[in-house]
């Protein structure tokens, strides 16, 4: 339940909740977009006179606060619910285990921590950014078997079969924001944006905002993505010249200037400012400059990378990171928790960056 509410509520966390009465399920129910029912009172609704003496099994502690709807605690206590199983609490300092006590004080038995792992991952979004008002970082790319995303001519259409492309678009769909260089934005004109229906036609409703790292202003005004449904935010180096900025806004875009060293945009300052207006979580698409700069910044949650099973080859072929890199093995970032997978022909290799 909780997986549907991804792509819909942020900056809220994604919740499920199922109410059972005498092993029956009687109410479901996942959180709706910002404004609209939590998980619990989507359930509890559901379930109506049935949810007295039950049993209410949530994916994150219910809030214990007013914010644009009443707390969820109040509900589940007026609905007499007898035991609540909880996930995970919620680390957002406006609940972070006043849920719980709230429910304990009104005399209902609260069991903590089953299937807690995998609901933390479920908002792992959602934790990194209350934690640190910044947005968690999922850098993605598709690359040969020898390490190249895209040939000396820099042919790169397509590397990853149609499969690993339908599983990109779920994942732009659960994003607030995808982001790429410059570099990508002109070779390939990326329409960058989320087709749940991809390969069969149908495009989102909800679209994730475009971010465009441009550091001297070379995005041209008739780019796909100025033309598609949502927004696209195209962040400058301070040199770009005001008349410039000035076209950009003209064709569609939003123009944010974050300058940074050498002319080159302050990624950190940007993904504090994408934390202020709520941006939970980035997809990174690429290109090399941009992943070496954030890999190189130690700002990389997650990665997720599709192997496909051929070889370009070639000197001068492109690779998915650039950047500094390091000098010595020691010092090279280590993923964990990794998984990997089949997808279609390819393979998925997904991992956390080790803090």
């Amino acid at each position: 339940m909780a997986r549907l509410a991804l792509g819909e509520v942020s900056p809220n966390p994604a919740v499920g909740a199922v109410v059972v009465k005498n092993s029956a399920v009687v109410g479901r129910g996942f959180t709706q977009p910002p404004g609209g029912d939590h998980a619990e009172v989507v359930a509890l609704k559901e379930s109506g006179a049935q949810a007295e003496g039950g049993i209410l099994y949530v994916t994150l502690e219910p809030c214990v606060h007013f914010g644009r709807t009443p707390p969820c605690t109040g509900a589940i206590i007026a609905a007499g619910i007898a035991e609540v199983h909880i996930a995970t609490l919620d680390d957002n300092p406006k609940v972070a285990g006043r849920g719980k006590a709230a429910l304990e004080k009104a005399g209902i038995k609260v069991v903590m921590g089953e299937e807690e792992a995998e609901a933390r991952q479920l908002n792992e979004a959602y934790f990194k950014y209350i934690r640190t008002g910044r947005p968690f970082v999922s850098v993605k790319y598709a690359m040969s078997l020898d390490g190249k995303i895209a040939t000396r001519e820099g042919d790169s259409h397509w590397i990853s079969g149609e499969e690993a492309r339908h599983i990109v678009h779920q994942m732009r769909h659960i994003s607030d924001a995808i982001m790429v260089g410059i570099n990508t934005a002109l070779v390939d004109n990326p329409h960058l944006t989320a087709r749940l229906g991809y390969g069969q036609g149908g495009t989102s409703h909800r679209q994730p905002l475009r971010v465009v790292v441009d550091d001297e202003g070379r995005l041209p005004r008739d780019a796909a993505m100025l033309s598609e449904p949502g927004q696209t935010l195209l962040v400058l180096g301070e040199k770009v010249e005001a008349g410039a900025r000035k076209a950009y806004e003209k064709a569609g875009a939003e123009v944010l200037v974050m300058p940074g060293e050498n002319g080159m945009v302050d990624l950190k300052g940007l993904l504090e400012h994408l934390g202020k207006r709520n941006i939970t979580s980035l997809m990174v698409e690429g290109g090399s400059g941009v992943l070496g700069s954030l890999f190189d910044a130690r700002l990389v949650d997650k990665v997720v990378c599709f192997v496909a099973p051929m070889i370009i080859g070639g000197a001068g072929a492109r690779v998915p990171v650039g950047g500094r890199g390091v000098a010595r093995m020691a010092d090279a970032l280590q993923l964990e928790k990794v998984s990997i997978s089949q997808v279609g022909e390819d393979v998925m290799v997904t991992g956390y960056v080790r803090e």
